[in-house]
C-alpha cells in the first residue's frame, strides 16, 4: 500500500512551530576555546570555587509525572562561566537510588545524546542499573542546557509563522544566499530563547560541572557510566580531572577526533543499515506499514517522508510534525531491535490515522511526550519545572553541545563551494538519513568556533584504567570508534569487544553486562581485547542523537 498518511482533520497549527527540522534547523551554540582545567590541577583550589565544592545535596521526593516512588531528586549549584566563579550560577536537577547494605560508593550515569535529560531516563529505565545499587548510589544528571537545568531552546511553539521559519535549510542548498541568511536568523532563535547557558553549554563545561557533582556526592574519586555520547563527556572528564577518575566504564564509544561532517555521514551509513535491517523484518509481519513486499519497501518510507515534508501533519503539542522529523524518529527506534515492534506501530498510526502522537515518543529521545516550550530564554538558573521544559530540548541541546564541541568553522565561501558535494556524500550515505544529518552539520554555520581541546588535548590520559565498550554491530557508534578513542587515551583503555547488534552493549548483552558491574561494582576488570558473544538480541535505554 502507497506510504502516505492521511491528514488528520484537526485544524493546523503554527507552521515551524514543533519539533521540526528548522526547529531542529533552529539550533546553535558558542564556547570559547580555552576553558579547560589544566590536566592534574584541582578545580576546587581556584579562586572563587570553595562554595561549589562545599554543597551538600538535599534529596527528596522526585516531582512530576511517571517518577517512580524510591526515587530521590536534588540539584548541585554549579558555576554559569567557570572564569568567573563569583557571578552567575545554575542549577543541576539530580537523582538517584539509593545504595543497599553497607556501600558508601556512588556511580554517575549519563545515558547520551547529547541532550538527553538523565532525570528522565534514569526515572524510566532504572531498572537495568539495580545490580548497581548493591554498594553504590545509581545518580543521573540532566547537564547544563539540558531538562530541567537551564534547557536551551531555538522558539518551537512560540514564533509565529513566517516562509523562512518553515523551510528546510538543507533544501536551499540551490540558494545560497538564502540559506546563510536562514542560517543567520536560527542563531539569532536559538539565543533569544535559550538565554546566558548556551555561550557556556558544552562537554567541557560539563565535564567540570561533574567535578562539583562527585564532591557533591561525597567521592574522593569519580566512579562513572556513560553511554555513547555520555563516553565523550567521560573521556573530557578523566583528561581534565586524570587524578579524579576512580572505576570509569564507557559503553557505545563516541569519536574524539572526526569532525562533525565526518561523524554525520558514518551516522547516516549506520542507520541506513540499521533501517535496513527494520525493513527486513517488518514485511513479515502483516501489521507492517511498507507492504509485505520488501523491494517496494525502501521507496515506501522514501515516499512518506517526502509526503510529510510536502504537508506535515499538527501535533497537539504547538506545531507540526514532518518528514524530517519523522526520519529522527525513526533513527531512534532503530537503536535496538526491541523498539523495532513499537516502532511499526506508531509508523503504523501515523500511516493509517494521520496521527503522529506515538512516533512524536521517539523523536523525544524515547522519553516521552515532548511539552511545550517556556518562552523566551529568561531562566533565572534555577530548575525549571518539568512541564516547562520546552519541546525542542533535545534537539536544541544536541546541536548546540555538538557544535560547541567542533571547533571547524568554514566559511560562507567554503560552505557554498562545498554544499554540493557534502549533499551528494550525505546522499550516498542515505537516501533517507543522508539530508538529516546534513542539515545537523549545517546548523553549526555562524556559530563561534568551538572548543579545540578535545580533538588536540583529549589522549594520552594519565588516569586510572578505563573500560571501553564496542559492539560491532551499533548503528550510531561504529566500532572503529572504540578502537580509535582507545588509542587516543593510551594505557588506560581496556577494550571489551561485543560482538552483538544494537546501540551500546551494557543493556543488550548480558556478557557486558556483568563484566562493566564486576569493574563498577568490585574493581574487577576484563583482559584489554577480551570480547563477549552476540546474545541474539538487542535492547538499549540509552538515547543517542550523535551524528
Amino acid at each position: 500500500m502507497p506510504a502516505k498518511v492521511k491528514q488528520s482533520r484537526r485544524s493546523a497549527v503554527r507552521r515551524g512551530a514543533g519539533a521540526g527540522v528548522l526547529a531542529l534547523a533552529l539550533l546553535g551554540a558558542s564556547l570559547p576555546a580555552a576553558v579547560a582545567a589544566d590536566a592534574g590541577s584541582d578545580q576546587a583550589d581556584r579562586p572563587g570555587m570553595a562554595r561549589f565544592y562545599a554543597q551538600k545535596i538535599s534529596w527528596g521526593r522526585c516531582t512530576g509525572p511517571d517518577m517512580p516512588r524510591d526515587l530521590q531528586c536534588g540539584k548541585v549549584t554549579v558555576p554559569l562561566d567557570y572564569a568567573h566563579p563569583g557571578a552567575a550560577t545554575l542549577d543541576l536537577a539530580l537523582a538517584r537510588y539509593r545504595a543497599t547494605g553497607s556501600g558508601h560508593r556512588a556511580v554517575l550515569l549519563n545515558f547520551g545524546g547529547p541532550g538527553a535529560s538523565g532525570v528522565t531516563q534514569l526515572a524510566s529505565g532504572g531498572k537495568q542499573f539495580m545490580d548497581l545499587t548493591n554498594g553504590s548510589d545509581v545518580v543521573a544528571f540532566d547537564p547544563r542546557g539540558v531538562g530541567r537545568s537551564s534547557p536551551v531552546s531555538c522558539g518551537a511553539g512560540e514564533e509565529p509563522p513566517s516562509d523562512s521559519a518553515g523551510s528546510d535549510a538543507s533544501a536551499d542548498i540551490s540558494r545560497p544566499q538564502q540559506l546563510m541568511t536562514l542560517l543567520g536568523q536560527a542563531a539569532e532563535l536559538c539565543a533569544k530563547y535559550s538565554g546566558p547557558v548556551l555561550e557556556h553549554i558544552g562537554t567541557v563545561n560539563a565535564a567540570r560541572d561533574m567535578d562539583v557533582i562527585r564532591q557533591a556526592l561525597g567521592q574522593k574519586k569519580l566512579d562513572y557510566l556513560g553511554f555513547s555520547y555520555g563516553t565523550r563527556l567521560g573521556a573530557v572528564y578523566a583528561a581534565q580531572f586524570p587524578r579524579k577518575v576512580g572505576r570509569m566504564a564507557l559503553d557505545g564509544v563516541d569519536t574524539l577526533t572526526e569532525p562533525l561532517s565526518e561523524q554525520g555521514v558514518a551516522g547516516a551509513q549506520g542507520q541506513q543499515t540499521a533501517l535496513e535491517g527494520f525493513l527486513d523484518w517488518c514485511v513479515t509481519d502483516m501489521g507492517c506499514p511498507f507492504g509485505q513486499d520488501r523491494r517496494a519497501a525502501d521507496g515506501q518510507v522514501l515516499q512518506l517522508v517526502r509526503s510529510l515534508d510536502e504537508n506535515p501533519v499538527p501535533t497537539d503539542f504547538g506545531g507540526t510534525f514532518s518528514g524530517q522529523d519523522l526520519v529522527g524518529a525513526i533513527g531512534t527506534g532503530l537503536y535496538s531491535k526491541d523498539l523495532w515492534p513499537s516502532l511499526e506501530r506508531a509508523l503504523a498510526t501515523l500511516v493509517e490515522d494521520g496521527d503522529a502522537r506515538r512516533v512524536l515518543s521517539f523523536a523525544a529521545g524515547g522519553s516521552g511526550l515532548p511539552m511545550r516550550a517556556n518562552g523566551s530564554g529568561k531562566n533565572d538558573g534555577g530548575l525549571t519545572d518539568p512541564q516547562r521544559v520546552p519541546i525542542d530540548n533535545l534537539t536544541a541541546a544536541l546541536l548546540a553541545i555538538n557544535c560547541a564541541d567542533d571547533p571547524d568553522r568554514p566559511s560562507a565561501a567554503r560552505l557554498t563551494k562545498d554544499l554540493g558535494e557534502l549533499r551528494a556524500s550525505y546522499d550516498a550515505a542515505s537516501p533517507v538519513f543522508g539530508r538529516y544529518r546534513l542539515t545537523q552539520l549545517l546548523m553549526c554555520y555562524g556559530r563561534p568556533k568551538g572548543t579545540d581541546y578535545i580533538r588536540d588535548a583529549v589522549k594520552d590520559v594519565p588516569s586510572s584504567r578505563i573500560l571501553l565498550v564496542g559492539t560491532r554491530g551499533d548503528p550510531a557508534t561504529p566500532y572503529r570508534w572504540t578502537e580509535e578513542t582507545a588509542r587516543r587515551l593510551g594505557s588506560a583503555a581496556v577494550v571489551l569487544d561485543n560482538k552483538g547488534d544494537g546501540h551500546t552493549g551494557y543493556t543488550s548483552s548480558k556478557c557486558v553486562h556483568r563484566k562493566v558491574d564486576d569493574f563498577l561494582m568490585y574493581g574487577t576488570l576484563p583482559s584489554s581485547g577480551s570480547s563477549c558473544p552476540a546474545d541474539g538480541k538487542a535492547w538499549s535505554s540509552t538515547v543517542s542523537t550523535d551524528p
